[in-house]
């Protein structure tokens, strides 16, 4: 038989993410053509999204480009954005052509949901790339530079307002980093502000935080949260976001940065494959992880809907999407050899939330709670060992050890256009210039760059 490469079984993964990068590399002797399709060149490492949010990490620790991870598997990678997939020709829709396949894993995840209020989305950030941490670190940073010059105080209180909507484990991470931000990181570093003089304000719709934890957990969280200044408000729904803050009800909060983390979404590939779907978008799919009525078609990570045996779903976390995509090719390896297929059987190792500096809660293996700094370092670990390279694991152990033992943020870069002070902020003059002028130099220039945000901001 014929086994040049161009005869071979081609097999297309939509998606770079955790699910797409371990069924890529399970299929390195597979016999099969691979070739993977992102509209990134990188692969991304989600759970530390966060700490580069919020100027702890670089991008570059927790990010790493494809071409690099998969050259030795033979995979080829194509940047290209995929708008569905024709299942009766078996093609994938690009934005700029087709590609065929014979057999296809969709691991192209989950993106922002905003509960059908998406005019929201002008005015709030979610997190779930790059592109999202770096803005997001902008906003907070440039709020701190932008209530410097600020003479007038009510303005000042809402630049140093900070909203975060949603109390599952990113909004905690991003709260609890955010506090020690002000509290500690920034100390210092101004001479009209007090960064600690800022609000970090966690708002839950449901009735505590962390809702899918144990309530004992929960509360441990809360508690932390509150010993590191966060105003947590549960049982609260946002029934507004504009560019001036947020609405509760008949409540309104003043903020200038608000972060969202209260719900995500499958990515809209799955509503092109002609099955039904959950409230959420995601794919129900077979126990064997194919679409149902298309077994050359496997679907895993956030997109897909698995449930287990107790009818639980398995979790939307990296290490649900790793098993998952390794599954996935050990059934497409026993279809290429006349097998039947085998059901998943997701292994629970571990759900943690990290809550500040050196604090964390969690659940092991299902069912050992722990909390605390033994609850961070078990998920220092965990995090340590599914980080992709030797480099990011180095850099991302004395970047954690620097943060821990002096509290600095290594990456507390402001990139992006230049913004500009607006008008109505630059009288009075500030201290500085007025001394200046009183001893006849003249003042320093009302605009030394760029201190609000540009359209894409919070305002």
């Amino acid at each position: 038989m014929n086994t040049t490469r161009e005869n071979l079984p081609h097999v297309v993964i939509l998606g770079g993410g955790f699910g797409g990068l371990y069924a890529a590399r399970y299929l390195r002797k597979a016999g099969v053509r691979v070739t993977m399709v992102d509209r990134h060149n990188h692969h991304l490492f989600q759970p530390l999204l966060y700490q580069v949010a919020t100027a702890t990490l670089s991008p570059s620790d927790i990010a790493a480009p494809l071409r690099a991870m998969l050259g030795r598997n033979h995979v080829q990678v194509l940047l290209a954005e995929v708008t569905g997939v024709d299942t009766a020709r078996k093609h994938v829709l690009l934005a700029d052509g087709e590609l065929a396949y014979d057999f296809l894993i969709v691991a192209t995840g989950a993106t922002h949901s905003y509960f059908g209020n998406d005019a929201w989305s002008r005015h709030s950030m979610g997190l779930k790339t790059v592109e999202d941490a770096l803005e997001i670190r902008r906003r907070v940073l440039l709020a701190f530079e932008q209530a410097e010059r600020e003479p007038d105080p009510e303005r000042r209180r809402a630049l140093l307002t900070f909203a975060i909507i949603g109390a599952g484990p990113t909004g905690v991470e991003l709260a609890g980093a955010l506090a020690e931000i002000s509290r500690n990181s920034l100390s210092g570093d101004f001479q009209n502000i007090d960064p600690r003089d800022a609000r970090v304000i966690l708002i839950e719709g449901m009735d505590r935080v962390l809702p899918t934890y144990p309530e004992n957990l929960s509360a441990e969280a809360r508690r932390v949260l509150e010993g590191l200044g966060v105003e947590v408000r549960t049982g609260t729904r946002v029934t507004n976001i504009d560019a001036v803050g947020v609405d509760m009800g008949p409540e309104h909060l003043a903020a200038r940065t608000v972060l969202w983390a209260a719900g995500v979404e499958a990515s809209p590939v799955a509503r092109s494959l002609g099955v039904t779907l959950d409230r959420a978008g995601r794919v129900q799919v077979t126990p064997e992880l194919t679409v149902p009525g298309h077994p050359d078609i496997f679907v895993v990570g956030d997109l897909a809907l698995v449930n287990q045996e107790d009818g639980s779903a398995v979790p939307g976390v990296a290490p649900a999407a790793m098993q998952e995509g390794k599954h996935a090719v050990l059934n497409l390896r026993r279809q290429l050899a006349g097998q039947p297929m085998q059901p998943f059987r997701y292994w629970d190792r571990g759900t943690y939330a990290v809550i500040g500096r050196g604090h964390a809660v969690g659940v092991a293996f299902s069912r050992v709670k722990q909390s605390g700094f033994v609850a961070w370092l078990a998920w220092l670990f965990i995090h340590i060992t599914f980080l992709i390279g030797f480099r990011s694991k180095l850099a991302v152990l004395l970047n954690w050890a620097y943060a821990y033992l002096t509290f600095g943020r290594s990456a507390r870069i402001i990139t992006g256009p230049a913004p500009r002070l607006e008008e109505r902020s630059v009288q009075p003059l500030l201290p500085s210039a007025k001394s200046a002028v009183a001893d006849g130099e003249p003042p320093a220039p009302a605009v030394l760059g760029s201190l609000v945000p540009d359209s894409r901001g919070a305002g």
